[in-house]
């Protein structure tokens, strides 16, 4: 199974979900391998205003970095979101759960986070995550937020 693992750079948790989700014959993307990052194009980056940072995603850098993640997210079978992560992830796992298998795991827990609901699964232990990605989707184990009544 091709999966998309997102989660944030400082995230210290990350090495050890892609390599245990290996160990399990998944073909895993890591966007740490020759990584994007800002100072690349600027080394001032953090001091950027709107115009600057607007400017910047238009950069053939964050351009060929933005296809290559788009691009695998879009040919995974599932995303693991791994909590704490940024907006970046967090928008990766939204198209996720919409076109794909999302699970969510929570290694620690910084601040609670409602929409997580949408997941197949949220999970503080590796191993479910694991199991649950061996298993075919089962819409039953889904979230009830896809059949949550309007509001």
């Amino acid at each position: 199974m091709n999966i998309y693992v997102a989660s944030s750079w400082q995230n210290p948790h990350y090495p050890r979900v892609v390599a245990a989700l290996r160990e399990d014959d998944h073909d895993v993307y890591d966007f740490r391998k020759d990584g994007f990052s800002w100072s690349e194009i600027d080394p001032w980056w953090a001091k950027w205003d709107v115009p600057a940072y607007l400017l910047a995603l238009d950069h053939p850098r964050a351009r060929t970095h933005f296809v290559r993640d788009f691009l695998a997210l879009q040919q995974s079978d599932a995303c693991v979101l791994v909590l704490p992560c940024g907006l970046s992830a967090g928008i990766e796992a939204g198209w996720a759960a919409a076109n794909r298998r999302l699970l969510v795991y929570v290694p620690d827990l910084l601040k609670p986070e409602l929409m997580v609901k949408v997941a197949e699964l949220v999970s503080g232990n590796l191993d479910e995550i694991r199991r649950r990605l061996r298993e075919p989707l089962n819409t039953s184990t889904v979230s009830l937020a896809a059949s949550a009544p309007p509001v």
